[in-house]
């Protein structure tokens, strides 16, 4: 395995900033792992497709880029099949593959970008759908011994945008295969956002996963940018979970505000939040709030990770000034 020194990974990032680290790798196959001594390096960084970090500075350890590859079918019955695929996979990939063998179950997810190893460290979800509704089981590799290890779902701790490789396991592992129990007889799931919507103007009635996967991807390419023309990583915030008595509050306050209940909280809409600010659309420099969706902020070309992580605290404050509501970041900041 060839280690490069002093490497830029302004095409290796989204948001197409420019930073460099001190040494990068590519690993297409697990055989060359055991040729890399991680215990040389400062720090080491799993990167996948890089459409959930934002670089402000150099990275000073190595940059491992994960290009592991393939998908298979590893068990199946009448109800479901078990598919496993290399963490390199693109995302979009492995749900072409289930729509093609007719598995339903990640058709909802269609066109979130990065790699499948990196959908459980986000526990990613979208339209009503989370990962962790179809996860079984990974397979990681412990870089600091090259252990092998197991995570089952429950070991995974899944949150909202969250799991346990956001907290006390970051860094520590390099996730190499993912398995998802995906299903035969799949439950159509048209419930949220403009799902329904977008079917009823194709005349659909009886909608399939193929029908709402492309639904998915008709909307998704509506409302956000391509990375490949303008620099983002999707979805700068999560949505805040509040107290059902402090929503109370707000509503008493901003009577329009909308809101989701979820057990004893409620989710609202960060997109709202950040538009009442007065940010959708706003410019400063060389980035800003995507005019169509203001939870994405855009890099035009030339903007660095800094003027991002800026714009990103100056919305920040707006919305804990006026919402008393604290919003979170979605990508890793580095």
């Amino acid at each position: 395995m060839e280690i490069k020194e002093n490497q830029s990974l302004r095409h290796l990032n989204t948001f197409g900033v420019e930073a460099r680290t001190r040494y990068l790798a590519e690993l297409n196959t697990l055989n060359e792992l055991p040729d890399l001594d991680l215990a040389a390096f400062d720090s080491v960084l799993v990167l996948g497709g890089g459409s959930n970090v934002l670089f402000t500075h150099d990275y000073p350890g190595l940059v491992l880029v994960n290009r592991l590859q393939g998908i298979e079918i590893v068990e199946e019955d009448k109800e479901s099949a078990l598919v496993a695929a290399a963490s390199g996979v693109v995302w979009q990939d492995l749900v072409n593959y289930a729509l093609q063998h007719n598995l339903g179950g990640i058709e909802n997810l269609s066109l979130i970008p990065g790699t499948v190893g990196a959908a459980p460290i986000q526990n990613i979800g979208a339209y009503g759908v989370e990962l962790k509704e179809t996860f079984e089981h990974l397979e990681a590799i412990e870089l600091a011994n090259g252990r092998q290890q197991l995570f089952k779902r429950a070991d995974c701790r899944f949150g909202y945008r969250d799991s346990i490789f956001k907290h006390e396991a970051r860094d520590r592992y390099l996730i190499t295969r993912v398995y998802l129990r995906l299903h035969k007889k799949p439950v159509i799931n048209t419930s949220y956002g403009a799902i329904e919507e977008v079917l009823q103007q194709q005349g659909i009635t009886h909608p399939t996963i193929h029908d709402v996967s492309r639904a998915v991807i008709s909307i998704r390419r509506s409302k956000l940018p391509d990375p490949a023309i303008t620099g983002n990583a999707g979805s700068f915030f999560k949505n805040p979970v509040i107290d059902k008595s402090d929503f109370e509050r707000l509503k008493n306050n901003f009577p329009q505000i909308p809101g989701y209940e979820t057990g004893r909280a409620v989710k609202v809409p960060a997109a709202w939040l950040i538009e009442q600010c007065g940010w959708k659309g706003k410019r400063q420099g060389q980035v800003g709030v995507h005019s169509k969706q203001p939870l994405v902020l855009v890099n035009f070309g030339g903007g660095s990770g800094q003027d991002i992580a800026e714009l990103a605290r100056a919305i920040q404050q707006s919305v804990a000034d006026k919402f008393a509501i604290a919003l979170e970041p979605e990508p890793r900041i580095i």
